[in-house]
């Protein structure tokens, strides 16, 4: 039975939240408990990334006709994908313990080193945010997954003496939203390196058909559908609008979410049909209108929308990219003209030479 809590013993860390958009894709206060209710439980009930899946369920089968723990797991790819769900599944299928904590949380080598002193065989810990983990962490962490040992110093000064306590075989889950800031010797030490893509909307429709059920709030196929059309691919998105939608339908449609009530309550709150909402436009016509389509700097756009450049490159220019509505260029951001067809703005003839694009 899977036993999930803090490993330190703390009260979990939060992820900081760069958002408060419906559409946002970084936890916010409300999807923990929420989501944790409606996470699959098995390989077999999760829908989507069919290719991950059937990776996870081969490693799972293999490990246990050897009666062995899994090999340790990196999952990466960008937030509210599945990244912590999948290891909750992958404790699950194994009838192991997880372990839950966060790089951020771990400030300490010795930190670590109470985490790992007190797993049991078998057992899954979870570390999310894994790019996260200072140095000197990390350097205990390294011999603890490659040869389950522990080393630790006691005393200090010419008395100094290191103790090496073995640990019982154990599997660390991983996962990140920045590969690229993890070390190459963290990387290397995890046999299992996959990434989380964006949902299709059909898996998307059927993720949400599944949620309403579990919630008890009858949702038309329609209605699913404009949930998934909007949700950006990600899960987390899609639930989170599926409980707006939810209170909408409650106060004024009688408890149903239909077609039409779904497109009712995301014009409320500012969606579009490809999720982009009010602060994606403004980023959008910012580019379009005020630099003439760019090129334009991030620190230059930021500060004409009144926005963080971190918000910006981190938060929007992610599914902005995705669409094919923007293109990064050496000289800074440039609109294409599908994002001048979706603004509905006529797009310019560039000149050859000279002029704005040179």
């Amino acid at each position: 039975m899977t036993d999930e809590r803090s490993a330190t013993g703390r009260t979990p860390i939060s992820h900081p939240p760069t958002e408060r958009r419906a559409i946002g894709a970084a936890p916010q206060p409300g999807d923990q408990q929420v989501d944790h209710a409606l996470r699959p439980r098995s390989l077999h009930e999760m829908i989507g990334q069919a290719r991950l899946r059937d990776k996870m369920q081969i490693l799972v089968e293999a490990a246990r006709q050897r009666g062995d723990a899994i090999d340790h797991v990196l999952l990466y790819g960008p937030p509210g994908l599945g990244k912590t769900t999948l290891s909750h599944i992958l404790a699950y299928e194994m009838g192991a313990n997880l372990k839950v904590t966060a790089g951020p949380a771990i400030e300490k080598a010795g930190d670590l080193a109470a985490i790992l002193t007190n797993l049991r065989k078998g057992d899954v810990l979870f570390i999310d945010e894994i790019h996260r983990l200072g140095r000197a962490v990390e350097e205990i962490l390294y011999p603890a997954m490659e040869d389950f040992s522990l080393n630790i110093v006691v005393g200090s000064g010419p008395g100094a003496r290191n103790i090496q306590l073995k640990l019982p075989k154990f599997t660390v889950v991983g996962a990140t939203t920045r590969l690229a800031l993890m070390t190459s010797p963290l990387r290397a030490r995890f046999g299992v390196v996959e990434r989380f893509d964006f949902y299709e909307p059909d898996a998307i429709q059927e993720i949400v058909t599944r949620a309403a059920r579990l919630l008890e709030t009858p949702i038309e196929m329609e209605g699913a559908w404009a949930i998934a059309r909007r949700s950006r691919g990600t899960p987390r998105v899609a639930l989170r609008l599926l409980r707006r939608l939810r209170d909408y339908a409650q106060v004024r449609a009688h408890g149903v979410v239909t077609g039409a009530v779904a497109n009712e309550a995301l014009s409320l709150l500012e969606i579009d049909e490809l999720g982009l909402d009010d602060l994606d436009r403004r980023v959008l016509d910012a580019i379009i209108v005020k630099f003439n389509g760019g090129p334009v700097g991030l620190e230059t756009l930021a500060a004409s929308i009144s926005e963080e450049p971190d918000t910006i490159m981190d938060v929007v220019e992610p599914y902005l990219l995705q669409l094919g509505f923007l293109d990064r260029t050496p000289r800074g951001r440039v609109a294409t003209r599908a994002a001048y067809a979706h603004m509905q703005i006529d797009y310019p003839e560039r000149p050859e030479q000279g002029g704005l694009f040179g």
